[in-house]
């Protein structure tokens, strides 16, 4: 009996229901890795996991959201996002900048590990958020340090202000990424440092994660599906690294030399 004959035979008596829903049931992610994203299969997911329009994120959402979430966020989303902030602040003692600017600094968990010799500056649409990364640099007394609230996607800064910027984990939450992007070049140095940590969407792992939590993403804010050519390749900046950090490979660490 052939392959394609023995393949029949064994799923005519299951059913496609009950496929998706041993898959739906299983523990381990690697048995929907993707040999299986296949188109046949693509479009079997799609009746189960159907596609969303992402709504459009606005700036109440996500003051709203990190004003819930400010005191949980350390130990949400601390020690299991930790291995791309540590790859982020590695590279960035690499380039040993006299100024950096952290875009979306949050509750300050990347700041002692920036160079002691860079003039740090870390803003934050959160108030709340701001308030326990404040707590954190009044520790570091020798290091110069400035928060500020501010809207990212309209900096207070005069063009070509720092040497280097880092963006970790904002730019799929931000309600206009590309102003986002204008902004953040607009400020860096020519030939400056842009550091850009983010989850992006297409990766063969977690292609059906990212379908099944598009609902709450849209609730709570964020882009699960966050496409890297779109928000990345497009533009004219000259991408010179790009690290896969995180469990499994989750998020990306991207290195860009601003032109």
């Amino acid at each position: 009996m052939g392959l394609h004959q023995r393949k029949r035979c064994e799923i005519r008596p299951i059913g496609v229901p009950c496929v998706i829903r041993h898959i739906r049931q299983s523990v381990c992610l690697q048995h929907i890795d993707i040999p299986f994203k296949t188109p046949a299969l693509t479009g079997v997911f799609s009746v189960f996991f159907p596609a969303q329009q992402m709504k459009p994120i606005s700036q109440d959402n996500v003051i709203r959201t990190y004003r819930f979430y400010a005191p949980l966020y350390d130990l949400l989303f601390g020690a299991v996002l930790e291995p791309g902030r540590r790859a982020l602040t590695e590279t960035v003692n690499s380039v040993m900048p006299a100024s950096v600017l952290e875009v979306g600094v949050g509750t300050g968990l990347t700041l002692e590990r920036y160079p002691a010799s860079s003039s740090i500056v870390g803003i934050d649409i959160s108030q709340e958020m701001l308030e326990i990364a404040r707590q954190r640099a009044a520790l570091l007394i020798e290091r110069e340090i400035r928060l500020e609230a501010m809207d990212a996607e309209a900096l207070d800064f005069p063009d070509d202000y720092f040497e280097c910027i880092t963006i970790p984990y904002v730019l799929s939450v931000t309600p206009n990424p590309e102003r986002l992007v204008s902004e953040i070049r607009r400020v860096c140095r020519k030939d400056g440092t842009i550091l850009i940590l983010n989850h992006f969407s297409g990766s063969r792992f977690w292609w059906l994660l990212e379908r099944t939590v598009r609902s709450m993403a849209n609730r709570i804010g964020f882009r699960s599906d966050f496409c890297f050519s779109e928000q990345i390749l497009k533009h004219d900046w000259e991408v010179l690294s790009v690290r896969k950090v995180n469990f499994l490979g989750l998020s990306k660490l991207v290195v860009i030399r601003n032109t």
